[in-house]
């Protein structure tokens, strides 16, 4: 997982994954099958681990708001850890690739898109509580958190620190619309709602 992490889908040998796991390349290949298997497994480990903090704020905070808002200062913590894994290692993962490892591309774009419409539930639910105005574009913000969150993987591995990047955390959450008081009806007091129709 951590050569992966560190050297991307393309860039780990065969001999760097033998190396780093304590067996031979004939091992490997009787374990796992091919190089993509386990790629794919690595991410699942990944998911399973180092990056389970997104599921479990989503999982256990009560509310839309805390729910962001602790996956954004979560990931503010541990993308800076250490500097050769640095980031999220989905957020950024084979954005590129030779055109024989478009499959291992879109199994992660599709991982990727999964955490994206988990965010779009969890926001979607915080409508229905009232605490988003009905006009908000769940899609549209879901997909803004992401990209804050993918933004936040590049500049960790860019050397921002934890500081630095709770800094675009609080900006973030700046972004976050007001509820609608009860009765009203036209603009939205307060935040206009990222991707919001109003």
């Amino acid at each position: 997982m951590e050569v992966f992490w560190k050297l991307g889908y393309e860039g780990a040998s065969i001999a760097e994954l033998t190396e780093a796991m304590g067996i031979t390349a004939p091992s490997l290949y009787a374990a796992f099958g091919s190089k993509a298997e386990l790629y794919r497994q690595a991410l699942e480990r990944y998911q399973a681990d180092q990056g389970s903090f997104t599921a479990r704020a989503l999982d256990e905070e009560p509310t839309a708001r805390g729910a962001m808002e602790r996956v954004l200062r979560e990931s503010a913590k541990h993308f800076p850890r250490r500097k050769q894994l640095a980031g999220c290692m989905v957020s950024a993962a084979v954005l590129t690739c030779a055109p024989e490892n478009k499959p291992i591309a879109e199994h992660v774009a599709g991982l990727r898109a999964g955490a994206l419409k988990r965010f779009e539930d969890c926001l979607r639910n915080g409508i229905a509580q009232g605490e988003l105005p009905a006009e908000t574009n769940a899609t549209a913000m879901a997909r803004y958190f992401g990209a804050v969150i993918q933004g936040m993987t590049v500049q960790a591995q860019d050397g921002a620190s934890e500081a630095e990047l709770l800094g675009i955390v609080e900006i973030a959450m700046q972004t976050w619309p007001a509820p609608r008081p009860a009765g009203t009806r036209g603009t939205t007091r307060g935040k206009a709602p990222v991707g919001g129709s109003a």
